[in-house]
């Protein structure tokens, strides 16, 4: 299963973009004079913000390149700096330039969106958590704060408090097709194929492109016993991968012997050694033995 974000042991981050730009990780760093700030116009913030939305990150990093040299001094540049690091997942230096605003009176919730999205992609769930919290508190609107927190409610199990911070989400960003894939995979973690479905569908017609929603309408499909359209329609070199994200949903939905087949299949497919597969194959025999596959599942990986 896959999110977009940073997700559970059970997947990997989606969006892994990079780009050549000036790698800025503090906001201290920015600056090397004490003259009074120079602010920057609103419509060169909302330039740059729409060349990262629009995944256009040379033309992002052209344009904080050009402010900077020309002495721009707002802290918004800071928060976009690091939002175009978390663009490149370069989460360490994301967090720098996030954690030196986080007191910041007119960026701070913003900086505390921004610490805790890095975060999470860290894996430092509990410090995720309570930035993520912070941010909420100082700015309800912030979409993306509270689409990350969904994702780390659902890490715990929480799914009350993770469907509450997605219809946040999902209200702040016009129904945003990654918030739409976020809420579908906790509901397929909460074995509700059907509904996740549906999510997964309204985000691809949204954001058709998002192979991320894609992967999981099958695990969907799949995990309602649908195999055969869920490893349909994919090139031979793909096939392998979706037969083992197959199996993966087999196995979550119980269906033990049927979970082994695909899993054959992909190491099969594979042509050479399937670690993943054979894993996975592993531990559904186990699984099967034990008759039993609570707190099991999220130990299996997909692709």
């Amino acid at each position: 299963m896959v999110r977009n974000l940073s997700r559970l042991s059970l997947i990997g981050p989606v969006l892994t973009i990079v780009m050549c730009l000036v790698s800025v990780p503090a906001w201290a760093w920015l600056f090397d004079t004490p003259s009074a700030p120079k602010s920057v116009s609103d419509q060169s913030v909302s330039d740059v913000q729409q060349a990262i939305g629009e995944e256009r990150y040379v033309d992002a990093g052209n344009l904080l390149n050009h402010l900077l040299a020309a002495g721009a001094q707002d802290p918004r540049i800071a928060i976009l700096v690091g939002d175009l690091n978390l663009a490149r997942s370069n989460y360490s230096e994301a967090l720098s330039s996030f954690t030196t605003l986080e007191g910041d009176t007119t960026v701070g919730a913003q900086a505390f969106q921004g610490a805790g999205i890095a975060l999470s992609c860290l894996g430092r769930s509990n410090e995720a958590r309570v930035a993520l919290e912070k941010a909420v508190a100082g700015d309800p609107s912030l979409w993306r704060a509270w689409n990350a927190l969904g994702t780390e409610y659902d890490k715990q199990r929480d799914w009350g408090r993770a469907q509450a911070a997605y219809d946040h989400a999902l209200a702040g960003s016009n129904a945003a097709a990654i918030v739409l894939n976020n809420r579908g995979f906790s509901l397929l973690l909460q074995k509700r194929p059907e509904e996740a479905s549906t999510d997964f569908v309204q985000a691809l017609q949204k954001k058709p492109d998002l192979a991320s929603a894609r992967t999981n309408l099958r695990l969907a499909l799949a995990m309602r016993g649908d195999y055969s359209h869920a490893i349909a329609g994919e090139s031979v070199d793909g096939q392998a991968a979706l037969l083992n994200n197959a199996g993966v949903a087999a196995m979550v939905h119980g269906d033990y012997s049927q979970a082994e087949k695909l899993f054959g299949q992909a190491i099969q497919a594979k042509g050479e050694y399937y670690a993943r597969a054979e894993g996975n194959l592993q531990i559904t025999h186990a699984l099967e033995a034990q008759s039993s596959a609570t707190g099991t599942a999220h130990n299996l990986t997909v692709e």
